[in-house]
């Protein structure tokens, strides 16, 4: 720990993180008066058709900022660990990294603090965005916390909560929750260095499951609700897509406004308009799907998706169930 200004001392930090989530909160500290002493992410990996080697977003933006970057295949590894210690951080900062083992999380004197997506203990898991839009959650937010063995369970430093739009998808509010975190990292990173942190422990009987989004969970099955089909279609928009069948094809739908929450408009899953709107019966209600895409296909509006592929009012949607 070093001097800083007047009042808040400044830091030598580990920041460990790979996806686009994370760099909001990396740019945040570069620009403040904490020194990031190296950078943690994945080891490159094969994509495309070529699979040609690609590295992580975080990895792209540390090596564009000048800063060491790390990328072992073991978190374990006993040459990494002593690349930690001569590095000789006073703090870990994790954003939408891998699992830590003890020794590494342990290693800085302050401890390691991570960013997670869900006002802790709702949300504990792999996909808390996704989840709280799945659940139809009107409000969540970010929360720093101390990292603990068990995953999410650490005491929380500070949340911001931030309210949910009707037809925000996942994307929209990602890069949402990835600024409001940025800021809520340096002001933890702050409270950390200045020793007035007011820890709250986490109850665990309030607690709920995120898990990792699976293919089976991205069919629409039209036999539920036009509310719920609304909530599943802009949790998994744009990644991994909530799809649907047409004449065995695949119809991936990004963008959907609830026409009606109650109501019988036909059978679920059926074409109910295939003008120059699409509308789809679900069971109660419909929607009006605005934006799709057909297997080998972009990503069209409605409209231009009608133009050019043929899908008529009376035909149904999805596999027989």
């Amino acid at each position: 720990m070093t001097g800083g200004r007047l009042g808040n001392p400044s830091l030598r930090i580990l920041f460990m993180g790979t996806p686009e989530f994370a760099l909001p909160s990396l740019q945040r500290l570069l620009k403040s008066h904490h020194k990031i002493v190296a950078v943690v992410t994945v080891p490159d990996v094969p994509q495309g058709r070529g699979q040609k080697l690609q590295a992580s977003p975080v990895k792209r933006a540390a090596l564009n900022a000048g800063l060491p970057v790390l990328q072992p295949l073991s978190l374990n590894d006993p040459e990494f660990l002593s690349q930690l210690c001569t590095l000789e951080p006073d703090l870990g900062v994790v954003v939408a990294f891998r699992i830590l083992p003890k020794s590494v999380f342990e290693l800085p004197p302050l401890g390691t603090v991570n960013l997670h997506a869900s006002l802790l203990p709702k949300y504990r898991g792999a996909a808390p965005i996704q989840w709280a839009l799945i659940n139809g959650e009107q409000v969540t937010g970010v929360t720093t916390f101390f990292i603990r063995e068990k995953v999410d369970t650490g005491s929380i430093i500070i949340q911001r909560s931030i309210l949910i739009g009707e037809d925000e998808t996942a994307g929209e509010l990602h890069d949402r929750l990835a600024v409001l975190g940025a800021e809520l990292m340096e002001e933890t990173v702050d409270l950390i260095a200045r020793g007035e942190v007011k820890l709250q422990e986490q109850d665990d009987l309030l607690a709920t499951a995120a898990p990792k989004i699976t293919k089976e969970m991205c069919e629409i099955n039209w036999k539920q609700p036009a509310r719920r089909i609304h909530n599943l279609i802009r949790a998994l928009s744009p990644e991994p897509g909530a799809f649907t069948f047409h004449e065995g094809r695949i119809l991936k739908i990004y963008r959907t406004h609830v026409i009606a929450d109650q109501g019988v408009f036909g059978a679920p899953g059926t074409v109910l308009r295939a003008d120059f709107e699409l509308h789809i019966a679900a069971d109660p209600g419909a929607l009006s799907v605005l934006q799709l895409q057909v297997e080998g296909r972009k990503i069209l509006p409605a409209d231009a998706f009608l133009r050019g592929y043929s899908l008529r009012a009376g035909e149904s949607l999805g596999l027989p169930r």
